[in-house]
């Protein structure tokens, strides 16, 4: 059975108008989480309790519509990373290149568009238009304002991970003003009368986020999300009381030489004491990067010891990659290293 690892909870509440020496002490907090275990609990983040209800009841109006209703609402291709995505339709460990069955959750995706930035030439691959449903009526504008809390929260991450990594605050500002940004709504639950679970299978297959960072609203359910630690263990991860949960995604990792951890986790089919599957729900903001942001080794982060472990890539093609792996259910080939990660830890 799978332990409870300590994520360490973070104030950052002072960050944004404290001084110089409460910035510096929030910032080595985070950067001491991102070194140990890549993944922190974050309080005084500000995001209104307004903003999280409307969340949870927009989850709840979607995912509780008839199926037809949420079909219609299905993206033509799984290229477009947008809408409805039915249970047992993704495979995140694909995005590693690791094969295993098919994951036990429905979802929802709206994103950063085209339309969001008038002027500007930006990939419709990456910023492709929302699939808004037509219920439940007030679906949209809580969504929205999800979104806009979420980035806010990401970006404010970003500035205390620049001066954790002895940088300027405002470093990554030039890799983000055009930033590949998803918000992805999951709901785990099996209809009723369907307790189909295969050997092996997963809520969410054990994968590493694809960008910057993620920040993650979830359900306080156990067993559930799960993060592998150094040692190739699994522990159980349950979010705190008002905090929001964060990340790092693989951009970081490649920035800073893996000295921090893009993390591997993964989400157990959620189940009650008699064996039960039971619902669990969970809203992640994915902050990626501008598409075209090419990513390599930061000043500081290899010396002839540690030399660069990871080739430049940008976020847009290291995305493609992922995104083929987890929705086309193309093995990716590019992420040998996480993949080694993942095969060699404990069940």
């Amino acid at each position: 059975m799978a332990s409870e690892l300590q994520v360490p909870i973070i104030d950052i509440s002072g960050f944004a108008h404290g001084g110089q020496a409460q910035r510096a002490a929030i910032a080595a907090s985070v950067g001491a989480a991102a070194r140990e275990i890549g993944f922190m609990q974050i309080c005084g983040h500000g995001v209104p309790d307004a903003a999280i209800e409307g969340l949870k009841a927009a989850i709840d109006g979607f995912f509780g519509l008839p199926l037809e209703d949420k079909l219609r609402c299905r993206p033509p291709s799984t290229e477009i990373n947008r809408g409805y995505t039915g249970l047992r339709s993704e495979r995140l460990s694909y995005s590693l290149g690791v094969a295993s069955p098919a994951d036990l959750f429905e979802a929802f995706n709206i994103g950063s568009t085209v339309s969001q930035h008038p002027g500007v030439a930006l990939p419709a691959e990456h910023f492709p238009e929302n699939l808004w449903p037509q219920q439940p009526a007030a679906f949209r504008a809580q969504i929205e304002t999800w979104f806009a809390e979420a980035g806010a929260l990401a970006r404010r991450m970003t500035r205390i991970f620049a001066l954790a990594l002895n940088l300027p605050d405002d470093y990554f500002v030039p890799f983000q003003n055009r930033s590949i940004d998803t918000l992805r709504l999951n709901n785990y639950q099996l209809p009723p009368g369907d307790t189909r679970v295969e050997p092996g299978q997963m809520g969410m297959g054990g994968h590493t986020d694809y960008g910057i960072v993620t920040v993650l609203w979830a359900d306080a359910v156990s067993p559930g999300l799960q993060i592998m630690d150094g040692d190739g263990d699994w522990h159980d991860i349950v979010p705190a009381p008002g905090a929001m949960l964060i990340n790092l995604g693989d951009m970081l990792a490649r920035w800073s030489n893996d000295r921090w951890r893009s993390t591997l986790h993964r989400v157990l089919p959620p189940v009650n004491g008699q064996g039960r599957l039971i619902r669990r729900r969970s809203a992640a903001y994915f902050h990626d990067g501008n598409h075209d942001a090419l990513v390599s080794c930061l000043p500081g982060c290899a010396d002839a010891d540690h030399p660069p472990l990871y080739p430049p890539v940008t976020v847009g093609e290291h995305l493609s990659f992922k995104l083929r792996g987890s929705r086309g259910l193309e093995l990716n080939p590019h992420s040998e290293r996480e993949a080694a990660r993942l095969l060699s830890g404990s069940e």
